[in-house]
């Protein structure tokens, strides 16, 4: 424990930890109130001392309660009963916390103030039921602390669903710490902000939202904030992942994946008490609407499954001595399709009595399956019902390491286990577009299923996919397909992203792996799926026009067997006088004398205009050189196109000043990282070898390596620019053999430099 010349600092992670900020807050706070009153004209004891209003400091939020955080911010409240002069108590008292740098959320009010903002601000009400006394007149502050809890349950009922429409806004805005790969353990959905509407709902009388597993999981994501703040030595409470290795070790867990995963645990047992708290608070509600005693009316949704007061339940008839195996899927599949919940006692008995599915399964089983995973937005919350009870391991035995999986690739926003629910339900979008959609749904729930198994997880999935769709019932030709759809989830994505798309080797290669349309329309549907599941990072409307035309001739060349030829060049690149520039959209063309480094030049002058090149095509025509760039702006707004034109002309003409400029703010460009790759693709081309590069992106990395290429002999005819996250893939397509192995290995030494 530490006082910092201008304020209160204590170490340390943990509830002891918490407690000592608080009590060296208290102290220090009741310090600054005294030496307030002293410098607002008060006599040593207080107001109260020469026979005026009483005079109160009280804290709410986390050093009311005494979990401050090592970083935390104060929440405090000058409570009065009609004092004048507070003017001047007040501002001895906020200086001194914003000198000491600590962040200050405060207000100066009476008791009925007090009472009447938290009458009209549910927030503030909240903030009320965690008062605790710091300094002054101890019987005004429990005078508030015991109005405003009488006055929270008096109100609980009607206000809670204000409550909890700005606890979905909140949900909505910062996601679920459950499946979140950096998540903020404060405000997203099963964080600490919800364990503070669980203790509203709690102190509201209305049912037991705080249970013990509840109380454990919210000491531990305390711990985890106690940890990430001494970590980055700030006030943060989004747990990113560069982050959660320096957390893992203040919190003796072993690696950041543990960490990771214990995370998701706690907040998924912070969200199931908040989930059983509204269905709690829903019944009430209703059963008041109702007026009269009764009954709720029973009505039946699907086969051994009713409604009952808003969550299903199963009919009599369900429950019996030997239960259908299939019942607990076709429960969740009701309850997917309605939108209902399923009744907690419900779930407790299908996991404790209803038998395991045998192998293969019933119909009725896999049917029901099938309608789960159609059921769109029902999916996600009726599968996360379905595992918290322990169904869904008895379904899938591969579960239980699939669960709260971290994933290392930074476009990704979830966990594994929440990625492939939520591809399966982005998969609805697509399932009229098929002739199998059962077969897509089941597709895009496994394509991922291999990961954290091997290094490449399309492949290692594919046996795993294979017993999944056995154990399930289906014919082998229908579970070959399921194979092919994880063995090729990628490669829609990647070749059109990373190929020549005109080239007829690309398509040729994409058709014999493919093999028939109806499949080819199946990784089409699973590829926008898994990107739009993936996260934001992971599509573009200029990444799905490239996979769509990379269908589209695909479709063709199966259809037919013709493979495309190579476009022509644009009439208005191949005449005129020299250089023509055009810029229509995202495409940016230039026709120059033919000359080496044109290429280089073009894509350096992109670069100093914050433009970020997606594919770029070379080609010559006569004695003129054509490059032909896709374009996107790096951030901002898009360049002014005519200062662009200028520059691109004079680049391509060779202007020294503009050269100068490249090689400035090529050099200003680089970075460290992790090192750069360069692999050789020598029959992915017609005309030409593919070197691709993988480093980390950069601003004008595209003109370092044309340059370097250029400079090392290779002749660039294409280049396809894809972005993952932090770092790229670039596949340079080099006219020219490259047999020659020291030819190879010195391009690479050249790239490699430049990187």
């Amino acid at each position: 424990m530490a006082t910092d010349p201008v304020g209160p600092r204590v170490d340390g992670i943990g509830a002891d930890a918490r407690r000592r900020r608080a009590a060296t807050l208290d102290a220090w706070l009741a310090d600054r109130y005294a030496t307030g009153l002293r410098a607002a004209g008060f006599p040593p004891g207080g107001p109260t001392s020469a026979g005026s209003p009483p005079v109160a400091l009280a804290a709410t939020g986390g050093l009311g309660r005494r979990q401050c955080a090592p970083h935390g911010d104060l929440d405090l409240l000058l409570l009065h009963g009609g004092v004048a002069g507070l003017d001047r108590l007040a501002t001895a008292l906020w200086y001194p916390v914003w000198d000491a740098g600590l962040p200050l959320d405060h207000s100066v009010r009476t008791v009925a103030e007090a009472l009447s903002v938290a009458h009209d601000d549910v927030k503030v009400a909240l903030a009320l039921l965690d008062l605790r006394h710091v300094a002054g007149d101890r019987a005004l502050t429990d005078q508030l602390a015991a109005a405003a809890a009488d006055q929270w349950r008096r109100t609980a009922v009607r206000r809670l669903p204000g409550l909890r429409e700005l606890t979905d806004a909140r949900w909505a805005a910062h996601g679920e710490l459950a499946f979140l790969l950096e998540g903020d353990l404060k405000e997203a959905a099963g964080g600490l902000r919800d364990v503070g509407v669980l203790r509203a709902v709690a102190q509201s009388g209305l049912t037991d939202a705080l249970r013990p597993a509840v109380r454990a999981a919210h000491l531990r994501l305390l711990d985890t904030r106690d940890a990430l703040h001494t970590a980055t030595g700030r006030r943060v409470d989004r747990l990113v992942a560069q982050e959660r290795a320096a957390v893992a070790d203040l919190l003796g867990v072993d690696g950041p994946d543990i960490l990771s995963r214990r995370v998701s645990g706690d907040a998924r047992t912070v969200s199931h008490a908040l989930d059983d708290a509204w269905r709690a608070v829903d019944r009430l509600r209703s059963a008041r609407r109702r007026g009269a005693p009764g009954h709720p009316v029973r009505r039946p949704v699907a086969r051994d499954v009713v409604a009952h007061d808003g969550e299903l339940v199963l009919a009599r008839t369900a429950i019996g001595a030997r239960p259908d195996p299939s019942l607990a899927l076709r429960v969740a599949a009701a309850s997917a399709s309605t939108g209902l919940p399923i009744a907690r006692a419900t779930c407790e008995w299908l996991a404790a009595y209803c038998p395991p599915l045998p192998t293969p399964w019933p119909a009725a089983a896999r049917a029901a399956l099938i309608t789960l995973l159609g059921a769109g937005p029902g999916l996600v919350p009726t599968w996360e019902t379905c595992d918290r009870y322990g169904l869904v391991d008895g379904w899938l035995p591969e579960w239980p390491r699939l669960r709260s999986l971290p994933q290392h690739n930074p476009v990704h926003r979830f966990t594994l286990d929440r990625h492939l629910v939520q591809t399966a339900a982005e998969a609805t979008r697509h399932t009229r577009e098929v002739d199998r959609p059962d077969l897509l749904l089941l597709g895009a729930f496994l394509h991922d299923i291999g990961k954290g198994l091997g290094a490449d997880h399309s492949l290692d999935g594919v046996p795993v996919a294979a017993r999944v769709a056995t154990r399930i019932g289906l014919p082998p030709a229908e579970v070959a397909t399921v194979e092919k759809l994880v063995r090729l989830h990628l490669m829609l994505p990647e070749v059109a992203t990373r190929r020549d798309l005109a080239d007829p080797v690309t398509i040729a290669s994409v058709a014999e792996a493919v093999g028939d349309p109806g499949t080819l329309d199946l990784l089409h549907a699973l590829a926008r799926a898994d990107a739009r599941a993936t996260g934001p990072a992971a599509w573009s409307d200029w990444k799905g026009r490239l996979i769509a035309e990379l269908v589209g001739r695909v479709r063709i060349a199966l259809d037919t067997g013709a493979l495309p030829a190579p476009p022509e060049p644009d009439p208005g690149l191949v005449a005129g006088p020299l250089p023509v520039v055009q810029l229509t959209g995202d495409r940016v063309a230039v026709a120059a004398a033919d000359r080496r480094g044109l290429l280089a030049a073009v894509a350096g002058c992109l670069a100093l205009h914050r433009l970020e090149v997606l594919a770029a095509d070379a080609a010559t025509v006569a004695d003129r050189a054509l490059v032909e760039f896709r374009v996107q702006p790096r951030y901002g707004t898009p360049p002014d196109p005519v200062a662009l034109a200028a520059d691109l002309r004079r680049a391509v003409t060779g202007d020294v000043s503009v050269n100068q400029r490249l090689r400035g703010r090529a050099l200003a460009a680089r970075g460290a990282g992790a090192a750069p790759r360069i692999v050789w693709h020598r029959e992915a081309a017609t005309d030409a070898v593919v070197l691709e590069l993988r480093a980390a992106d950069a601003a004008g990395l595209l003109y370092r390596v044309a340059s370097a290429l250029d400079a090392a002999g290779g002749q660039v005819r294409a280049a396809r620019i894809s972005t993952l996250g932090a770092d790229v893939v670039d596949a340079f397509y080099l006219t020219g053999d490259w047999s020659d192995e020291a030819d190879r290995d010195r391009v690479t030494a050249a790239v490699l430099a430049a990187v």
